[in-house]
């Protein structure tokens, strides 16, 4: 198994819509729909106001997340680890390698919406320091919304 690597990306790239692509499949099954109908522009994961990050294991890509501007919070977005290569530890330090990234930038929080159906996300979560908060984004209001919050 090789050594998986962290790098930063433009969120536009080819390789990037195609493990985007899983996250939204595996969100759909989760949840039915699209999996996530949150408003994403290319434009919100540029830095300064935002990056966004894939995990790469040599061969392919097997994870991402990255994080925007939302007034002066950082809100994270597409967090995802492939099947292939979950139980490895890989969403903890993406987590990390995103919340370093806000810091850097000046953000004083990172925010986060999750739903009732990702049991593994949320244990990441709160095992990570992250606090429930109000709802605050797309899906503010909706039954199964968790949202959370964790200061940089």
């Amino acid at each position: 198994m090789s050594e998986i690597k962290i790098k930063m990306v433009d969120f536009g790239e080819p390789a990037v819509r195609a493990l985007l692509a899983d996250v939204l499949d595996e969100l759909s099954e989760r949840y039915g729909g699209s999996g996530d109908d949150t408003p994403i522009g290319a434009a919100d994961f540029t830095p300064p106001d935002g990056a966004f990050f894939v995990a790469d294991d040599g061969e392919r890509l097997v994870g991402c997340a990255g994080w925007r501007r939302h007034g002066e919070d950082a809100e994270l977005k597409r967090m995802f680890t492939a099947k292939a290569a979950r139980g490895r530890g890989l969403g903890r330090r993406m987590l990390a390698t995103i919340e370093e990234s806000a810091r850097e930038a000046g953000c004083a929080r990172l925010i986060l919406e999750t739903g009732d159906k990702q049991p593994e996300a949320i244990a990441l979560y709160q095992s990570a320091g992250y606090a429930r908060i109000a709802d605050f984004g797309y899906y503010a209001g909706e039954t199964g919304v968790l949202s959370f919050a964790k200061d940089l």
